[in-house]
């Protein structure tokens, strides 16, 4: 009798121990180290790279099937396969006038992976509005935008180094470094981030931009003072970081729209796993779009080192642009016919 209860209770240790593993609380505790302060820590390198697009394609569910999942994440691996070929020594020269093209598939990183958020294949990145397309936006920035593209049809686009993007001086990735911080489609979708109780810095790799989060009651800049990245608080609700940010410099713009006084930008860094960050963002900017609007985008543990993105060091592209275009210029007069 005694050794069948001593089984008994045995198994029951079993049973309960497994429960307390299993269960969400316990496993909050297990996956997600902590800092001294009692926060969730946040630190390491991290990735989101993906190839979900930012955008829902009209008509697509907000979820991709194991099909879809399948197909798309196979084409992305053939794609990265085939470009990353040596090239033939023997190929043609590029026709005169056109395009050389840019390096090969081994220095690309636009992702394998779909993103998954809860265990969802998710078909893009902006989940607000519900059909995972940006609102529209309002007839004063749409007026803005025209003004804009009417000053700027004046000069041509390599008269001046400011008539160039920001991504050509070396000056700021807008949209790696945020906010909010949306995967480039190109490579170097990666961060660091770096915690105390008082600050929470996110390096980007792209441009090694450094954005520089202070935590506590905020004591706002004022509203004429906008650095690149604007003016970021932080707080900590429950397990959550949330940062708003306002203040972002009017040149710093979001997939070609430029920010309003109003803006502010919303984000939530939430720990899931060992493995994974889940970044939510949101855009409330009355004067610009008809509706506040975001997303969800997992991070996902980068486990290499971050290298130096040097943008500046051997920036030969810029002064060619410029060199180029007075070239043409030149040859351009030279045949046209005299004056008489």
């Amino acid at each position: 009798m005694s050794t069948r209860i001593s089984l008994s209770l045995l198994g029951l240790c079993v049973v309960t121990a497994a429960a307390a593993l299993l269960s969400p609380a316990s496993a909050q505790q297990r996956i997600a180290a902590r800092t001294a302060d009692g926060h969730p820590n946040l630190q390491g390198n991290w990735s989101n790279a993906t190839i979900t697009p930012f955008q829902r394609a009209e008509g697509q569910g907000p979820l991709f099937s194991t099909s879809e999942v399948a197909r798309l994440e196979g084409r992305a691996e053939e794609t990265v396969r085939a470009g990353a070929a040596p090239s033939d020594p023997n190929r043609a020269p590029p026709k005169v006038g056109g395009s050389i093209g840019s390096y090969n598939d081994v220095w690309f990183e636009r992702g394998k992976r779909v993103a998954v958020i809860n265990g969802e294949f998710r078909s893009s990145l902006l989940t607000n509005p519900p059909d995972g397309r940006r609102p529209p936006l309002t007839e004063a920035a749409r007026r803005q935008q025209q003004e804009q593209r009417d000053f700027r049809s004046q000069f041509g686009s390599a008269d001046n180094p400011e008539n160039r993007s920001l991504t050509d001086r070396c000056l700021m990735f807008a949209s790696n470094v945020g906010p909010p911080m949306i995967p480039n489609s190109a490579y170097n979708n990666n961060y660091t981030i770096v915690q105390t109780a008082d600050y929470v810095l996110i390096h980007a790799e792209v441009v090694h931009d450094a954005r520089i989060i202070r935590l506590g009651t905020p004591n706002r800049l004022p509203a004429d003072v906008t650095p690149w990245m604007g003016d970021s608080w932080g707080r900590w609700e429950g397990d959550a970081l949330v940062v708003e940010t306002t203040n972002i410099s009017p040149l710093h713009t979001f997939r070609g729209i430029s920010p309003s006084k109003s803006l502010k930008v919303t984000e939530r860094f939430t720990r899931v796993d060992d493995n994974t960050l889940l970044y939510e963002f949101t855009i409330d900017d009355p004067t610009t779009y008809t509706q506040p609007w975001g997303g969800e985008i997992p991070l996902n543990r980068f486990a290499d080192q971050l290298y130096e993105y040097a943008c500046h060091e051997g920036n030969y592209a810029l002064g060619n642009i410029l060199s180029g275009a007075r070239y043409e210029e030149r040859q351009a007069g030279r045949n046209q016919p005299e004056q008489r």
